[in-house]
C-alpha cells in the first residue's frame, strides 16, 4: 500500500466518520476527532470515564498524521503512519468493527435524467507474510455483478464519487446477475493467483535462517543423551519464530451501484 493510497484511505475514513480535517497536504493531514472517534481509537477509557463521571465538557483529540515522512519538507510534528503501523492497523480493526460490509448508491442529481446504476462487489483485503519478518499487501478488488469484470483499485475508483445509503429518486437499479457469494468466490480466486505468482523466495529465506538457528541449539545440547524441557521449548520458538505462513483478511467490502 503506497503513501498516497494510505493518505486517501484515511481522507475517506475520517470523512465518512464526520471528523473535521483541518489541514490536508498531499504528505500530512490534521484531523479534528469526534468524541466517539477519540473513544475508538484513542485508548484513553479512563478519561473518558471520569469525564462523564464529573460531566465534564468533552475535549477530543486533534491528531497530525504523516502519510509519507520521505517527501515531507515541511517540520512538522505528528504521527507517521504507513502499511503495518499500529495506528493505521487500529483504524483498519476500527473500520470492521464498525461495520465490514455497506450497501451504498451513488448519489445522482434530481435534475439529471433517469440513470441506469450497476451493482458491484467491491472487497478490501490484507495479504501479510509471516515469518521472523513481516510483508503486508493491500489488494482492492472490484467485480461487476452484470458482467463479471473485475478492476484493482476498486476503492480508488469510488474516490469523488458521493456515496449514500439510499438510492436517489430518479435511478434504475439493475439487477445484479452473478449473485455477490459467487461473485466473492471469484475475487478470492484472484487473491490466491496473486499469491501463487508472487516472489516467495522469503519463505525459502526464512527456512534457511531456521535451519541456521537450529544447528546453533544442537550444538549447545551436543552430547546430552536425555534432551531437557527448555530444549524442546526453544525448538518450538524457533518454528513459531520463523516457519513461513501467509493470512489473506478481508479488511471490509460492500456493495456498490454506480453509474
Amino acid at each position: 500500500m503506497y503513501p498516497q493510497e494510505v493518505h486517501r484511505y484515511l481522507q475517506k475514513f475520517f470523512t465518512e466518520n464526520n471528523c473535521q480535517i483541518i489541514q490536508n497536504h498531499d504528505y500530512y493531514m490534521t484531523v479534528q476527532l469526534t468524541v466517539d472517534m477519540d473513544k475508538k481509537i484513542m485508548n484513553r477509557p479512563y478519561y473518558w470515564q471520569y469525564l462523564e463521571s464529573t460531566n465534564g465538557v468533552p475535549c477530543p483529540a486533534q491528531l497530525t498524521l504523516i502519510t509519507d515522512q520521505n517527501k515531507l519538507v515541511e517540520k512538522i510534528k505528528g504521527e507517521v503512519v504507513h502499511f503495518g503501523s499500529p495506528r493505521l492497523n487500529q483504524i483498519f480493526q476500527t473500520t470492521r468493527r464498525m461495520g465490514s460490509f455497506v450497501h451504498m448508491y451513488e448519489k445522482i442529481d434530481n435534475t439529471e435524467a433517469r440513470t441506469i446504476l450497476t451493482p458491484w462487489l467491491g472487497v478490501n483485503y490484507k495479504i501479510s507474510y509471516y515469518c521472523d519478518q513481516t510483508k503486508e499487501m493491500l489488494h482492492s478488488l472490484g467485480i461487476n455483478l452484470m458482467t463479471g469484470s473485475i478492476i484493482d483499485h476498486f476503492q480508488e475508483s469510488l474516490t469523488g464519487l458521493e456515496l449514500e445509503t439510499t438510492s436517489s429518486q430518479n435511478t434504475f437499479n439493475l439487477p445484479y446477475i452473478i449473485k455477490p457469494l459467487r461473485a466473492l468466490e471469484r475475487l478470492e480466486e484472484i487473491i490466491d493467483h496473486l499469491i501463487q505468482q508472487d516472489d516467495h523466495t522469503w519463505a525459502e529465506e526464512a527456512k534457511q535462517r531456521w535451519q541456521k538457528d537450529l544447528e546453533v541449539l544442537e550444538y549447545f545440547y551436543e552430547g546430552v543423551n536425555v534432551k531437557p524441557e527448555c530444549y524442546e521449548m526453544e525448538k518450538k520458538a524457533l518454528q513459531e519464530q520463523y516457519e513461513p505462513r501467509i493470512k489473506i483478511e478481508i479488511i471490509n467490502g460492500g456493495l456498490f451501484y454506480v453509474k
